[in-house]
């Protein structure tokens, strides 16, 4: 055994084990000499020798800090006592070592802690030696140097582990307060393009750029950095490069409110898609105004009219019919219309009454973050007020900094960036999601202050993202706290969901109606997750199948997913939803996937599909969905699994294998088996 291994069984350090072997006489000149077992029980001997020692003939340890043990919260650690001993003991503290465990006075206790502490800082809170530490952490199975910092994870196990209650080492960093002028002046908008594919978004966006680069003074745009600007005579624009709706509502499902008006393009020729209808729903549930573009007005077949009128179904009426959504006709191909869409968009802005103080510290949404090799962290942010200047320190989430450089949609050096303006910013610690709030601070230590105590939070309350449930409905019914049960509604055809759609808008009640945010046919896609978690409603589907990568979301989001077979069972569920008659559900769970790459047909009238897993496994005796084109063509059981002329119980990923599913024979090459499992979930009323 190593003497720095001895010191650390025994709850000393090094140097004192070396000390004692040096008063033996033995040659052992570092911590990673050797001991006999004979030395050993020497030491362990004259251990016990100085510890039976009388106390006034010993040396006095240095003394330790007075600290009280905190019946409230304080910055001290508590006070360390040596418990008294039974008569007649002879076990006696070794001098100059702190004790090896926690006294009883520290658990259950509140100690305080920003979870940025050193080892040897968080030996002084604790009143345990780095040794002792070093060998709890150990045990812990957490890779520790005694050079580093732990961070606020390990501590927070050490502190669980302990017994020991950690909270903020002050009633917790504050920003310092933002100056707030009287005078707000006008911001430009921030705007994002949706629509359906292929209606002419990005056409739209690069023929704005070609039109505005021939004319330098007002150009300024570029798309680098995700956001690009451009300048008017009568003002300026922001655009956000944000391609489709879910990039738009991923941003606002974590909290960041980024775009204040939407500009939905729609093809004159094609009309009303359903991805439109998305685009109008995710608007509508971020409740920012709508002005609609409709492209393509130089087609022979246009029908600007036309898009008018299905439009004005779904809630958008015209301007010019006495409503009050926007309407531009343009052409991203001639340019006909774009300075007429620009416009509107700044006349929109203009009646939004957009403001912001430029005198403040700045505030603004981070739209992407990245590692460069050259640069380090760069974050690209829209600034939304106040202004940010060079050299000052900000935070953004668990990242702090001091800002190095300001880089403009133009790739120029900046020395300052107000209200409404995207930069690049160099001079974080590290990336951050998109959607991270970034504030400017007054120093550099309340925003490494404000940093730690954001990367402990998580780690000491690890606070769980809580999604709307059937059974929270019923909770909120009964507590007289629900309005509105927000739903995202999928089927396997439009009939189907009119049909639905009709029977849901039926179920009010006085305590609580449903909303239907989105309808549509096919299946769930990850976008309806996002709607669901960004707007906190529930996700139906009829008759469609549910990929594994929207499973994973929801479950990540924490969207609940209700899959239907029968029109009967769905609305009895909302029905027993809103009265609050919960019964247990049974789940169907997804196993696995497997794609068929050829067929066989064997003996006896079988067919085997000859597939190959393509994730988790596929069990025998499960239910068994057969998809071909998008659609569930047959559901049954998986009869038979076999590898080469072996019948298995499952096959994992990246396996061939061959499945005969009950009563089926119509395989085709491409199609998709999913293999399911039903469980039975009881329902439990959640605690708020």
């Amino acid at each position: 055994m190593r003497i720095y291994e001895y010191a650390r069984l025994k709850g000393l350090s090094s140097r004192e084990v070396l000390e004692i072997c040096r008063h033996l006489g033995w040659q052992k000149t570092t911590s990673s000499s050797g001991l006999t077992e004979s030395e050993q029980l020497e030491l362990d001997r004259q251990l016990k020798k100085e510890a039976a020692t009388p106390e006034e003939s010993r040396e006095k340890p240095p003394a330790s800090p007075a600290i009280q043990v905190p019946e409230q919260v304080q910055t001290k650690p508590p006070e360390l006592k040596q418990p008294a001993e039974p008569a007649g003991s002879n076990s006696k503290p070794v001098a100059g070592v702190l004790p090896q465990e926690p006294p009883q006075q520290m658990v259950g206790s509140a100690v305080a802690l920003t979870g940025s502490e050193s080892l040897e800082e968080l030996s002084k809170k604790l009143c345990l030696s780095p040794e002792l530490l070093l060998k709890k952490f150990m045990t812990l199975n957490v890779p520790v140097n005694i050079n580093e910092r732990p961070g606020p994870q390990a501590i927070s196990l050490l502190a669980d582990h302990l017994g020991i209650r950690i909270v903020p080492e002050k009633p917790g960093p504050v920003p310092s307060p933002r100056k707030v002028s009287a005078l707000l002046r006008p911001r430009a908008p921030v705007v994002t393009i949706m629509g359906h594919v292929d209606h002419g978004k990005t056409t739209i966006l690069d023929a704005i750029r070609k039109s505005r680069l021939a004319q330098k003074e007002y150009g300024q745009i570029t798309q680098r950095i995700g956001a690009y600007r451009v300048n008017l005579p009568q003002g300026s624009i922001v655009f956000l490069d944000t391609p489709g709706h879910e990039a738009f509502t991923a941003m606002r499902a974590r909290g960041a409110t980024v775009t204040d008006l939407v500009v939905l393009v729609v093809a004159a020729d094609e009309g009303v898609k359903p991805q439109t209808l998305e685009a109008i729903n995710h608007a509508r549930s971020a409740g920012v105004p709508i002005i609609v573009a409709v492209n393509k007005i130089d087609r022979p077949n246009a029908n600007p009219d036309r898009v008018r009128q299905q439009l004005s179904e779904h809630g958008l009426v015209p301007d010019s019919w006495g409503g009050e959504t926007v309407f531009v006709n343009v052409s991203a191909i001639t340019g006909e219309g774009l300075n007429d869409l620009l416009e509107m968009i700044l006349l929109v802005a203009e009646m939004l009454e957009l403001k912001a103080d430029p005198e403040k510290l700045g505030e603004g949404i981070v739209i992407e973050s990245q590692l460069d090799r050259a640069r380090g962290p760069v974050l690209s942010v829209l600034v939304k007020d106040g202004t940010v200047r060079l050299g000052q320190s900000f935070v953004a989430g668990p990242a702090h900094g001091r800002i190095r450089a300001l880089i403009d949609d133009w790739n120029r050096r900046l020395s300052e960036a107000g209200p409404s303006t995207p930069v690049e910013i160099l001079g974080a610690d590290q990336v951050v999601f998109p959607g991270t709030k970034f504030e400017v601070v007054a120093s550099e230590r309340e925003a490494r202050e404000l940093a730690a105590a954001r990367k402990l939070k998580p780690a000491i309350s690890r606070p769980a993202v809580r999604r709307l449930t059937l059974e929270d409905l019923y909770q909120q019914v009964k507590e007289g706290t629900a309005k509105e049960l927000k739903i995202i509604l999928k089927a396997d055809c439009l009939g189907s969901v009119e049909a639905i759609r009709t029977i849901l808008e039926r179920q009010r009640s006085e305590e609580v109606s449903v909303s239907l945010l989105h309808c549509g046919a096919g299946p769930i896609t990850e976008s309806d997750i996002l709607l669901a978690s960004a707007s906190n409603g529930i996700v139906i589907g009829f008759n469609v199948p549910f990929g594994e990568k929207s499973e994973d979301l929801a479950r990540r989001e924490g969207v609940e997913v209700k899959l239907y077979r029968l029109i009967y069972d769905l609305v009895d569920d909302i029905k027993r939803s809103l009265e609050g008659m919960l019964e247990p559900e049974v789940k169907e769970v997804l196993l696995g996937q497997a794609l068929v790459k050829k067929v066989f047909t064997l003996s006896r009238g079988k067919v085997v599909a000859g597939c190959l897993v393509v994730d988790g496994k596929i069990v025998a005796g499960s239910r068994a969905k057969v998809i071909r084109a998008g659609k569930v063509v047959y559901e049954g059981e998986v009869s038979s699994l076999k590898r080469f002329k072996d019948s298995v119980r499952e096959v994992v990923s990246n396996t061939e294998c061959g499945i005969e599913i009950r009563d089926f024979k119509e395989f085709t090459e491409g199609d998709i088996i999913q293999s399911t499992r039903m469980e039975q979930v009881s329902r439990t009323l959640k605690k708020q």
